[in-house]
């Protein structure tokens, strides 16, 4: 399955909340969800359709992946990975998810989506502890410097995503320089500190079937 390339809003009205996949955007009036929009296709208004037990695994699991902005092949390689490593599956996931490069990127405000945070590595805009690097899904450490390369254009591309991230909380497990724009990985985030409103566990049911 290739890389989703339609409208992005589609996305958030087949899973019924904001997605924040179009940056800024996401907070104009003129948003599907805040005007209320259906889901899409012909089904799409039917009111208090009872879904199954399979049905409302895989809502949580797509709703999941799509706000990360992972493909299938991808967020299953990350669910194996939350296997293998020691804790709770579904709290594992989450750090997995939220401590990906492109992520911190976009946690950090540099970039006004996580798919422009991935443009951002995949340019090499972005470094880490003074040396680039261009994977989005690498995986920060606690003690980590993420920084904006030196370059004009670097800064000038994070500095304005930055200056208009107004109404993003940011987390507290990243201490920022905004002058610098940098920032240090103090710790790995708790499931209180991750941002995505999922019930991790239907995921994990999901994917133990």
């Amino acid at each position: 399955m290739g890389r989703y390339a339609g409208p992005v809003c589609r996305l958030c009205r087949r899973e019924g909340m904001k997605l924040f996949l179009k940056g800024a955007r996401c907070y104009m009036a003129k948003c599907p969800i805040d005007q209320g929009q259906s889901a899409p296709g012909m089904h799409g208004a039917r009111k208090n359709r009872k879904m199954s037990d399979y049905g409302l695994q895989l809502r949580e699991k797509q709703r999941l992946r799509r706000q990360y902005g992972l493909q299938e092949g991808q967020f299953r390689r990350v669910y194996a990975e939350a296997i293998r490593r020691k804790g709770v599956t579904g709290d594992t996931l989450l750090q997995i998810l939220e401590t990906r490069l492109d992520n911190i990127i976009y946690r950090l405000g540099f970039a006004q989506s996580r798919a422009f945070a991935r443009q951002l590595v995949r340019h090499g805009h972005v470094t880490v502890n003074g040396g680039k690097v261009n994977i989005p899904s690498y995986a920060v450490q606690v003690g980590d410097v993420v920084s904006i390369r030196g370059k004009e254009n670097s800064k000038v591309m994070a500095k304005g995503a930055f200056d208009s991230a107004t109404q993003r909380q940011m987390p507290a497990w990243l201490k920022i320089d905004a002058d610098a724009l940098s920032a240090e990985m103090l710790s790995v985030p708790t499931r209180d500190e991750i941002a995505p409103i999922v019930d991790e566990m239907l995921v994990v049911e999901l994917y133990s079937r």
